[in-house]
């Protein structure tokens, strides 16, 4: 009953970051850590939220990295650092990538946000497909429309802490304008759309919450 309570706590903390499913796939990829005490929970919470927020290593994070991510500022030039809204992740997926990301996926940060609380902590980082940053013409350079997103969240209940991601909306992108680059995203945005991508985001989820990286 105890554990059946805190899972339902879960699910409310930060519900709201997530945006509501409408159309297409969605996945949830969880990962849970029951700690000994608060302080551990709190400790675990923090490293898993900085690990996080720690794009350009969350390949070497994931216990199988099937992509590689690399952080770029709202100007399009890449950088060190932890994450922060505005910015862009650029994406390497296993296989050919399109002409108009010039050979990657990329997403934009729309919301980097964190909640304090005595009991309960949580730190959410949402991205959303997007053009290159330096595409004066706008086009999502990503094999989901601009419709689907992805929010990753660390949070602590008591003394249980959880690292999630939350796909909702995903549809493939046939809107580049290039042939090639629709038929690319049919394939791996169909995949996607029917959970292939789950492997991926568990495995990251995974990795932000184990004991050393």
């Amino acid at each position: 009953m105890k554990i059946k309570c805190i899972e339902m706590e879960r699910e409310i903390i930060g519900r709201d970051h997530i945006p509501v499913h409408q159309s297409g796939g969605e996945t949830d990829a969880i990962e849970r850590v029951a700690c000994e005490s608060y302080i551990q929970a709190i400790e675990l919470y923090q490293i898993g939220k900085s690990r996080l927020a720690d794009v350009n290593r969350w390949g070497e994070m994931s216990n199988i990295p099937l992509s590689s991510f690399k952080l770029f500022d709202s100007s399009g030039r890449s950088c060190d650092r932890t994450v922060a809204e505005g910015d862009y992740i650029r994406i390497d997926i296993p296989g050919p990538g399109t002409s108009i990301g010039k050979g990657y996926d990329w997403v934009h940060v729309e919301a980097v946000f964190s909640e304090v609380d005595f009991d309960e902590d949580i730190f959410t980082l949402r991205v959303r497909p997007s053009s290159h940053p330096l595409d004066p013409e706008g086009k999502t350079a990503h094999f989901l429309t601009s419709k689907a997103t992805s929010t990753f969240q660390i949070k602590r209940v008591k003394n249980v802490v959880y690292a999630e991601e939350h796909a909702r909306n995903e549809s493939p992108n046939m809107e580049t304008g290039n042939g090639l680059d629709n038929f690319r995203n049919a394939l791996v945005g169909t995949a996607a759309k029917i959970g292939l991508s789950y492997p991926q985001w568990k495995s990251l989820v995974k990795g932000l919450l184990k004991a050393e990286v």
